[in-house]
């Protein structure tokens, strides 16, 4: 029979009077835990530990009166702050270069054409490449953050991303491009994939599960308005200040970084993992019968681990192949575009920027202001396959464009696509504990860096071979509209999500639990 205590005098006791209270073994969560319910406000809440004695029998349920705020989507902005100033600056600086990137290799490569196979091919292969190292390098990057703290490791993706631009900004001859190209791979290993993995988790560490998919959002959005300012300044400005601006934001965002971002302690997210019942409803839900206790946070997460985790529910195995389909779609997507719109439109970096921007401003007011609202009223879920029809819709465009307005349009289809993403996101954040969130979502990163590996192999010959002189046929965007089947295959796959009940065996609590009978 389960004895239940009441005692509110607990919040005063310091974490070791939790832990004896509570027979926690792990002290970081008994910290973590005990700062939570410190900073608490309005809310009363159970919190249920196991009993740790030597017979295994029984168990202690406590009852603490916690108040926590519940906040509304219009205050998740409140003390991240210095997490959207970092992202913002981190995007502004890293987008800044996109629209004369192009044109940067075009003249390295190919001076004086409007078509290069070889610029198609490098850009493949350096897609390839730095997928490959952010599969194996971002769920370390994430696994290591659950341990050593989200603001540690996020110095690394931070100034690291800083060097190949600062190559470009001093010179952007042949062989300075190759200098830039090779480290650029390289760095991207650790940027590409690490800065979105760390925030996210940040993000969940900070943020109620209720609210995830708008915080989600939020943060896609201020990335959005980083890409939107800093294509635009990449508008006005020459080429040869492009680099060196870039440069100096990438500078400023670390400093920034290192001076005013508090590491998170998953204060709100233990707060609601305590509250969970030991055990759930009995439910035929596939996920709650068949979602053993998640692995123990190990320092080198191994391929195993991280095809274990995604495979212990069936909402994250789906998760999983949707972020495959949709990421190989959209990495082919963006390999090919620019190389398609200057060969059939005669795009310079102007134009880029223009279509650029739209993209930019929509997306970014559709996260911040769209997705927040739509988001509790009809579910993640939903909205995934939404935004996956959307993005069907904006590729297939894009592939048989007819006129130099049709990329314009196209463009605007981005309000409904970039609900994608975040959706995923969220979704995989409600299925694990706070402290595998960066595990988890640097596992989703993985699958989705491993999607950008293979699609370099099957697009890039195809966009190189339509925009050449020697296509089978006469259809510059063939390689775009392959790229829409994949998407397309995503959204299939999206239909059969649906929401289950949160995974409420964690290893993170299990130390509390081992007295369950």
């Amino acid at each position: 029979m389960a004895q239940v205590l009441e005692n509110t005098s607990i919040i005063n006791k310091d974490h070791r009077s939790l832990s004896r209270c509570c027979n926690l073994k792990n002290p970081s969560t008994t910290k973590a835990l005990a700062k939570a319910i410190a900073q608490a406000q309005s809310r009363s809440t159970t919190i249920n530990c196991g009993d740790n004695n030597n017979n295994n029998k029984g168990r202690v349920q406590i009852k603490f009166v916690i108040s926590t705020k519940v906040k509304e989507t219009k205050d998740l902005g409140e003390g991240l702050s210095h997490l959207f100033a970092c992202v913002f600056l981190f995007h502004f600086s890293s987008f800044m270069v996109i629209p004369a990137i192009t044109d940067v290799t075009m003249a390295a490569l190919c001076p004086g054409r409007d078509q290069c196979s070889l610029a198609v091919y490098l850009s493949g292969f350096h897609q390839a490449l730095t997928g490959l190292g952010t599969l194996i390098v971002t769920p370390l990057v994430g696994n290591l953050s659950d341990k050593y703290g989200r603001k540690a490791l996020l110095t690394i993706p931070m100034t690291v991303g800083i060097v190949p631009t600062v190559i470009l900004a001093y010179d952007r001859s042949r062989l300075f491009f190759y200098a830039y190209y090779g480290i650029k791979m390289l760095t991207g290993m650790f940027c590409d994939g690490s800065m979105q993995c760390l925030c996210l988790a940040y993000l969940a560490d900070k943020v109620a599960e209720g609210q995830r998919a708008s915080a989600f959002g939020i943060l896609a959005g201020i990335s959005a308005a980083g890409f939107v300012s800093g294509t635009l300044t990449a508008r006005f400005l020459p080429t040869s200040y492009t680099f060196q601006v870039s440069a100096a934001v990438a500078v400023l965002a670390v400093v920034y970084m290192r001076l005013f971002l508090v590491e998170s302690n998953c204060e709100v997210a233990l707060v609601d993992e305590f509250s969970q019942p030991l055990h759930p409803t009995p439910t035929s839900d596939v996920d709650s019968a068949n979602s053993p206790n998640l692995l123990p946070i190990k320092k080198f997460p191994s391929l195993r681990d991280m095809i274990w985790l995604l495979r212990s529910s069936l909402t994250l195995l789906r998760a999983t192949l949707v972020t495959f389909f949709g990421s190989a779609g959209e990495s082919g997507l963006h390999a090919a575009i620019l190389y398609f719109l200057k060969a059939k439109f005669h795009f310079n970096k102007d134009q880029f920027a223009d279509l650029l921007l739209i993209s930019g401003i929509a997306g970014a007011f559709s996260q911040l202001f769209v997705m927040p609202s739509l988001a509790p009223v009809i579910g993640e879920e939903k909205l995934l396959s939404v935004g996956l029809l959307a993005s069907c819709a904006h590729v297939f465009l894009y592939s048989i464009a007819w006129a130099s307005w049709v990329p314009y349009f196209s463009a605007m289809l981005i309000v409904m696509s970039v609900f994608v993403n975040p959706c995923i996101r969220s979704t995989v954040s409600k299925k694990v504990g706070p402290f595998e969130q960066g595990k988890a979502q640097g596992c989703i990163t993985g699958i989705s860096s491993f999607a950008s590996i293979i699609s370099p192999f099957v697009f890039t010959p195809l966009t190189a071979l339509f925009l050449s002189e020697h296509a089978p046929f006469d259809f510059k965007g063939f390689s775009i509209m392959c790229c829409g089947f994949a998407t397309l295959l995503a959204f299939t796959l999206s239909i059969t999500m649906r929401e289950t009940l949160p995974v409420l065996s964690k290893s993170v609590i299990s130390d509390s639990r081992q007295g369950q009978v």
